[in-house]
């Protein structure tokens, strides 16, 4: 498994994916520098007003397309001249495959989140907020996001090694991310949406009556549930796969 993971590791680290991964918290960083935390009615959440802020974008738009360009990159080499074949003819299992491809995917994801946070940090420190950072709200946020992306990580790999195509995947996940913000304004399908998942945990709220408020406990429950579903389905389709 130490070397099915150093192997798919360099398979990204040779489509030049760190650019992507650094430019998530230059996003954020860019929002949180710009927004407007001066109002009196702000003091002492001024951190919490910049991160919303930063989650409408990048929790609604950027996070899910970034987790499907991880998923399908890291099967590109495997749809080029028999990679699967090649792959699987090597002294290993196919499910170790699967699931060494999923645990870098998820691991850079947990990167992204928490460089993500530092960039909140740097904007507050730039922009002399004077308050202490709530390091323990927006961590419970960030794993929450992270948690989150663990079902939609799994449903991309399936279908990344589903389809022949590498653009049919990505196609289908910039399809799905589009209306995620519609989504996230029905209160029965937002939480049962795995591309708006991880927005409804990052948001910050327990106001029951605002318009993105879902309970913790029920994310987690479908967040789970989702998770099983598709890392299993992904799991079974691999050891199948004709190649």
């Amino acid at each position: 498994m130490k070397a099915l993971l150093k192997t798919e590791w360099f398979k990204l680290w040779k489509t030049n994916i760190v650019p992507f991964i650094l430019l998530a918290p230059l996003i954020v960083l860019a929002i949180a520098l710009n927004v407007n935390v001066d109002a009196e009615e702000l003091t002492g959440q001024k951190y919490v007003y910049a991160a919303i802020n930063a989650n409408l974008a990048y929790g609604v738009l950027f996070l899910p397309l970034m987790i499907g360009v991880l998923a399908t990159l890291i099967c590109r080499y495997e749809h080029q001249a028999g990679g699967w074949k090649q792959l699987f003819a090597l002294p290993t299992t196919r499910g170790k495959v699967y699931v060494a491809k999923f645990l870098i995917v998820s691991l850079l994801s947990l990167c992204m989140q928490l460089l993500v946070l530092l960039a909140l940090l740097v904007a507050g420190l730039l922009k002399q907020y004077g308050e202490p950072f709530p390091l323990e709200l927006l961590i419970r946020g960030t794993i929450g996001g992270w948690l989150a992306t663990l079902p939609l990580i799994a449903l991309m790999l399936f279908l990344s090694t589903l389809f022949q195509s590498l653009a049919a995947p990505f196609a289908v996940n910039v399809i799905f991310t589009i209306p995620t913000m519609l989504v996230l304004n029905s209160e029965d399908l937002a939480p049962f949406y795995p591309w708006g998942q991880p927005f409804l945990m990052m948001y910050i709220t327990d106001n029951e009556s605002d318009i993105f408020y879902a309970p913790w406990e029920q994310l987690i429950t479908v967040i789970g549930g989702s998770f099983v579903l598709f890392f299993i389905a992904g799991f079974i389709y691999l050891q199948r796969k004709e190649v």
